[in-house]
């Protein structure tokens, strides 16, 4: 397998959505193997407190999908009603169309991917601290984003997700996720259609960044 190079990977791990290809099945192995590397990532005090949890039955990827769906138009009214009180923001319009139209449709169709994975961390930060809470989340998040991009070089489409977590104990409840651990996020997993992708249009990294002091010069 050729796989793309490094800098080629980072520049064009999107967020896929509207590519995604519900008909073709994932093979376990290929998730697999980008589990494997995803473990080799980071972890605070060497802890390795992760679990990933795989969905592939039809009946409980419907399930998710429907509450999924159900948490995204609650989120959606939300930040519009938010939107109307503090007027049109800066971003740009035409690029915030596509990412909102490509949110709701993954957000009707995401039942329909052929696969799932929820990264999972042992411990919950309900009680605890700033310094607690971000050891805990630091040390999934970079296994996640491991995962996606070894997913991405292997011709699969990933994206980050966390409205399932407005109804986190059902869910857990379903798959059987014990109280103590918590989910940190939901992957569609599916072959992209088309052959590749393009960085995106983002601000320069020179006008986000403060050197010293968080007043700029």
């Amino acid at each position: 397998m050729n796989l793309i190079t490094v800098d080629k990977l980072l520049t064009t791990t999107r967020s896929v959505r509207k590519r995604l290809d519900f008909s073709r099945p994932v093979e376990r192995e290929i998730v697999e193997e980008c589990l494997e590397i995803a473990i080799q990532a980071p972890t605070g005090s060497n802890a390795q407190g992760w679990h990933f949890m795989v969905v592939t039955d039809e009946d409980k990827r419907a399930k998710i999908g429907e509450l999924y769906r159900d948490s995204f138009y609650i989120y959606a009214q939300s930040e519009r009603e938010t939107k109307m009180a503090r007027g049109k923001g800066g971003q740009d319009e035409q690029q915030s169309i596509r990412v909102v139209n490509s949110a709701v449709y993954l957000a009707n169709h995401m039942g329909e991917v052929p696969l799932m994975i929820m990264p999972c961390i042992h411990g919950r930060v309900e009680s605890l601290g700033p310094m607690a809470q971000a050891s805990l989340y630091g040390s999934i998040l970079p296994a996640t984003w491991s995962l996606m991009l070894a997913l991405r070089a292997r011709g699969l489409g990933s994206a980050w997700t966390t409205l399932h977590l407005r109804y986190e104990k059902a869910i857990a409840e379903l798959l059987g996720i014990p109280d103590h651990v918590t989910q940190a996020a939901l992957l569609p997993v599916a072959y992209f259609s088309g052959k590749d992708f393009k960085p995106a249009n983002r601000i320069p990294a020179q006008e986000l960044t403060s050197w010293n002091s968080w007043e700029k010069g």
